[in-house]
């Protein structure tokens, strides 16, 4: 099998639980909630995605997508290093890609693996941290896992739908776009008022990194 990839760069994580943490970030091209491009918005199952994932380069093996990971960790990485190095696995939706057969050959790379996804696709055995951003009104088959990140407000998404799995870490974040602002005053005053879920902000836009 094939990867396509939107992009791979190292940066910090900057939002949910792992904020701040190093990690080389595998971009999968493709989604199964909206097309990526701004003539299917309005259509699309999620309206409000704020990613690029449409382009990019194709690895042939998964070997080649763990070396191209592997390049760009500035560190020695393996446990033995004290490094922990992180492959955070995203898109688009990377369980249209993502699979055991790459996760081994990351974690043969001296990586964890990290993946977010949608929760609407099964997800593939051997993931270290497995964080769910659910949307609203799609069916949810992704019930456990590290971390619940829910972007803040949606209309059919609302918090008390999802408190209940079985989920390590509870996270709103405050929906981006033109009421932004708002937005996140409506998140602060929830995870107040419901101390299970914890405020997450988008720490890569506002210190201005990929």
């Amino acid at each position: 099998m094939s990867y396509a990839v939107k992009e791979i760069f190292l940066s910090l994580q900057g939002e949910g639980a792992q904020v701040g943490r190093p990690a080389v970030f595998c971009r999968f091209a493709g989604c199964n909630l909206w097309s990526g491009l701004e003539q299917d918005r309005a259509a699309a199952d999620c309206q409000f995605c704020d990613t690029g994932f449409v382009g990019g380069e194709r690895f042939e093996t998964a070997d080649k997508l763990a070396a191209a990971a592997h390049s760009l960790w500035p560190g020695k990485g393996g446990p033995e290093s004290g490094e922990n190095p992180l492959a955070a696995c995203t898109g688009g939706e990377p369980f249209l890609q993502l699979d055991e057969k790459l996760i081994n050959a990351f974690h043969g790379a001296g990586f964890q693996v990290a993946a977010e996804t949608n929760g609407t696709l099964p997800a593939p055995d051997g993931l270290d941290w497995l964080c769910v951003s659910p949307k609203a009104k799609t069916k949810l088959v992704v019930i456990r896992g590290d971390e619940l990140k829910l972007v803040f407000p949606q209309e059919g998404a609302e918090p008390e739908l999802y408190q209940s799995l079985d989920f390590q870490n509870f996270f709103l974040q405050p929906m981006d776009g033109p009421d932004k602002e708002k937005n996140t005053e409506l998140a602060l005053s929830y995870c107040l008022a419901h101390p299970k879920w914890r405020l997450s902000l988008q720490t890569q836009k506002i210190l201005g990194i990929k």
